[in-house]
């Protein structure tokens, strides 16, 4: 059995008399441990993917199994616990509290897991040991972005989810960004889900899941990952 297997999953959003489907059967599997870059034009579906594998979106049909257990079946309470303990989040916006220092954010998030890494360790890992007691606003785009990088680490999730996680950075600022999320995996072992727009970072893939208009159209595997800094675009 694979680490993640999403099995002929459908979503569909109703408003009063209108339906959109943003998923239709959508169906592949990862390997614990693998990078997969799911990738695909706007609109074509792969937030909605992602927002119901992180437990944030109920799918309509279908089921979804991580690491054996099947979380399209989990109620309220048990979601709960899958998004505190078993996922950590990376969006393209940081999301960062612009009150507490970059240490107190990581630090946020390791309190509420059930076996965190030291906050200061992980800012440290991610190259921010020097700027771990300034706040947002006085840190670069892409110090934040390592920052909500480091507050996903932390909790030592089973899985880490990135949505566009360079959308909001530029090219170099990007690549170093990349750059770490494979580092990280490689290091640690972490399963890591990239979504993104962009064609070229599928070389960094393990596995490959290609989207359009709500359907999975296509899923391959990369047996030569390139690293980050191999990568152009």
């Amino acid at each position: 059995m694979a680490f993640i297997e999403f099995k002929d999953v459908t979503k569909t959003y109703t408003a009063g008399q209108i339906s959109v489907t943003a998923l239709r059967g959508a169906s592949f599997s990862i390997e614990k441990g693998e990078i997969c870059v799911i990738v695909g034009e706007s609109g074509a579906g792969k937030t909605t993917l992602l927002n119901i594998l992180g437990g944030m979106d109920a799918l309509s049909s279908g089921s979804i199994l991580l690491d054996g257990k099947e979380i399209s079946g989990f109620s309220s309470r048990q979601l709960t616990a899958y998004r505190r303990h078993d996922i950590g989040f990376v969006f393209q916006f940081y999301n960062l509290i612009q009150n507490l220092t970059a240490l107190e954010n990581v630090e946020l998030s390791s309190q509420i897991s059930q076996n965190p890494l030291d906050a200061a360790e992980t800012l440290a890992d991610v190259g921010l040991a020097e700027r771990m007691h300034n706040f947002p606003a006085g840190l670069s785009g892409g110090e934040q972005q390592r920052v909500a990088i480091a507050r996903a680490l932390a909790k030592n999730p089973k899985l880490l989810l990135c949505d566009e996680p360079t959308g909001a950075l530029d090219y170099a600022t990007g690549k170093q960004i990349l750059k770490l999320l494979q580092q990280t995996s490689k290091k640690t072992g972490m399963t890591v889900v990239i979504i993104t727009h962009n064609q070229a970072l599928t070389a960094m893939a393990d596995r490959i899941v290609r989207m359009k208009s709500g359907t999975v159209t296509h899923v391959e595997t990369n047996k030569n990952p390139l690293p980050v800094d191999d990568i152009e675009w």
